[in-house]
């Protein structure tokens, strides 16, 4: 049984991407690889941020960095596999919040995985931490916020 429990509102994804599972994303066991899986969570975060219009640096050096990921997984995922991924943001606070993701696989509806990855906005010319941007919060007015 996993330690960790991963349980998002169903209301709040507002992304969806398909990503197919390579023959390079397999292990030694013959499934999706953890290391694949962090991957391809990792490029549906760039393709959520691009549809939004965030840039991955703007101009004065402000871009998303990620502080951590956890993820669990429910089943398993083979070569050729389309794999649906959900995306959706919570947790608000002054510097970030948290993305998270639903995984599954359509041609059953198998839920994969489940993944959180929490991020701040930081500034890569000064190296610090920085606040949320306007622009950025104004495109989530219905996500919750943490003190």
């Amino acid at each position: 049984m996993a330690r960790l429990q991963l349980e998002f509102p169903e209301d709040q994804y507002c992304y969806s991407s398909q990503l197919t599972v390579r023959v390079t994303d397999i292990n030694g066991a013959n499934h999706l690889g953890n290391d694949s899986m962090i991957s391809m969570i990792s490029e549906a975060r760039a393709r959520f941020l691009f549809e939004l219009g965030v840039r991955e640096t703007e101009n004065d050096g402000t871009g998303i960095i990620v502080t951590d990921l956890a993820t669990t997984y429910k089943a398993e995922a083979h070569a050729r596999d389309q794999l649906l991924f959900e995306v959706g943001v919570m947790d608000f606070n002054k510097y970030g919040g948290d993305i998270t993701f639903r995984v599954s696989r359509p041609r059953d509806q198998a839920l994969i995985a489940m993944a959180k990855s929490g991020f701040v906005f930081f500034n890569y010319k000064t190296s610090q931490v920085v606040p949320m941007p306007d622009e950025f919060r104004a495109k989530f007015p219905q996500v919750n916020w943490m003190d």
